[in-house]
This record gives C-alpha cells, sequence and structure tokens, in this order.
C-alpha cells in the first residue's frame, strides 16, 4: 500500500482546475488528488462514505457499518483507515467504538477537482 499523503487542498484543486493557460498541478498536489482518487477507487469505500453521510447527524459508529456492506469488521476497519488517512472522514474514538464523520470540505474540493469548468 502506498504512503499516506496529506489531504487533498484548496489550492490543488485551483491548480488542478485552473484553465489552461494557469498553472500545472505540481508533484505534491497531484500525489495527494491521486490518493483522493485511490481511497475512493473501491466500491467497498464509496459506499462507506454514503453510508456516513446518510447516517443521523452525519455520523456512524463502526458498530453500524459492517452489516450494510457484508463484510467483517476487520475489513471494514481497513477501508475506514484508508478514508481517514485520506481525509474523506474524520475518526473520533468513543470507549470501544470508532463514529466517523464525511469531511463536506474534503467531498466539496473532490467535485470541484473533477466538474467540468467552461472558459
Amino acid at each position: 500500500m502506498a504512503v499516506a499523503t496529506s489531504p487533498l487542498t484548496s489550492s490543488d484543486v485551483a491548480a488542478c482546475c485552473s484553465p489552461l493557460t494557469g498553472g500545472v498541478l505540481d508533484t505534491p498536489a497531484a500525489e495527494r488528488l491521486a490518493s483522493v482518487f485511490k481511497a475512493l477507487s473501491d466500491p467497498a469505500r464509496v459506499k462507506l462514505v454514503s453510508l456516513i453521510a446518510a447516517s443521523d447527524g452525519g455520523e456512524a459508529c463502526i458498530c453500524d457499518l459492517t452489516e450494510p456492506l457484508g463484510l467483517s469488521q476487520p475489513t471494514v476497519s481497513h477501508h475506514m483507515r484508508l478514508l481517514v488517512d485520506s481525509g474523506l472522514v474524520s475518526r473520533d474514538q468513543r470507549g470501544k467504538w470508532a463514529y466517523y464523520r464525511v469531511n463536506a470540505d474534503a467531498l466539496d474540493r473532490i467535485a470541484a477537482a473533477v466538474s467540468t469548468r467552461t472558459a
């Protein structure tokens, strides 16, 4: 597995989505963007983000995420670690359970990075 990089930043998106005459995405920003796309390249992780975002209060306990996916708790924990490392979700430990919340800013930056811009 690749070494985790820091989360995607607003300046990464600005460089990525600038007009063709604008700046070029630098290597660290490209690596951060690729890391986020890699985290979302697995259908289970995309579904996890969706489940968390749709949960009451916008957060979900790891204990509530295993059954909808039909995966074991260790497998779901692995997927969640990758999503946390990419900055797409945050983790809050409460006793023995971990609770996850989607990072709305990160999702907004991804949407901006992939949206079509007209010149």
